[in-house]
């Protein structure tokens, strides 16, 4: 196995597909994110990200220009054409892939090909960074794309970072509900071992944990899970839309500080919430694709 020979991958963003921005900020904002200034890319797409601190984030991903995502999905482009694809199956709000850091995003492309996940041709842009403080900077990037044909409503990709913007993004990483960091992605399969391997690849270790309900794997900063409909249904009591084989990326475990104080802050903004023992769950709505769990650190 490939993944075997590299050090354990970190857990770098989370790709949320939304109907449009200013929802999904309005939803964000009133969980208690701070959401970052909107961001374009160069080939039709938009973002407006909600960073933590040590590097990861989340970026809810628009359609910018229409015309322009289209043409880059004929010739190839494949974050706009996955990102279609998606919309396409699943609707403008969701999750659709997982990405992870990387020093070196050609070797991870290699590896992918050569262990059959490659999802196609790799990818590099860059586009402007501003903070709310007015700070300017250009973030270039590298990714390399995987993905397994029997899951088409996932993908994943390495984001090797070419270029960092020099800007505070203090402000940005700080949010009312006292989130500060991805704790566990939840991902839903009836077989979950059949993407054992696919697991591996993606967190770059061949440590799996097995148990009753599903499969994890620990990634350098979070960790990765793939549970059965009835695994999900146990832990964060949801119920599966739908029981399509291949994986669905379907909820997002944050660490919070202070679990009472965001429970708080989110009842204010009269948002529904459930608790699952020390966990609070708030349940996918428009502009929030993914179920949202946040647990005490």
């Amino acid at each position: 196995m490939i993944a075997s020979s590299q050090t354990t991958r970190p857990l770098d963003h989370l790709v949320l597909p939304v109907s449009d921005l200013a929802t999904a900020r309005s939803r964000y904002e009133a969980l208690g994110f701070t959401v970052a200034p909107r961001g374009e890319h160069p080939f039709g797409t938009e973002n407006a990200c909600v960073f933590f601190k040590g590097g990861t984030f989340l970026e809810p991903l628009g359609v910018a220009d229409r015309e322009i995502a289209e043409r880059e999905a004929r010739v190839g482009n494949v974050f706009v054409g996955r990102d279609q694809a998606y919309r396409f199956r699943r609707g403008q709000d969701g999750f659709s892939a997982i990405v992870m850091g990387s020093e070196d995003a050609d070797r991870d492309d290699a590896a992918f090909a050569e262990a059959g996940l490659s999802a196609g041709r790799m990818l590099s842009f860059s586009r402007k960074f501003k903070t709310p403080a007015g700070e300017e900077g250009e973030a270039a990037f590298k990714l390399a794309f995987a993905a397994d044909p029997r899951a088409p409503d996932a993908y994943f990709f390495t984001c090797q970072r070419i270029n960092v913007p020099a800007v505070d993004r203090t402000a940005l990483e700080t949010h009312a509900n006292g989130v500060v960091g991805i704790r566990e992605i939840i991902a839903v399969e009836e077989n979950p071992s059949d993407f054992q391997y696919l697991l591996q690849e993606i967190a770059g270790t061949r440590d799996v944990d097995a148990h009753s309900f599903g499969i994890s794997a620990d990634a350098a900063n979070a960790r990765l899970t793939i549970l059965t409909p009835a695994g999900l249904e146990a832990y964060f009591g949801a119920k599966v839309e739908g029981r399509e084989r291949g994986i669905h990326l379907t909820a997002i475990i944050f660490t919070v500080a202070d679990l009472s104080a965001c429970q708080a802050h989110v009842a204010r903004s009269g948002i529904a919430t459930r608790t699952s023992g020390n966990r609070l769950i708030v349940d996918r709505a428009a502009g929030q694709g993914a179920i949202f769990i946040f647990e005490e650190a």
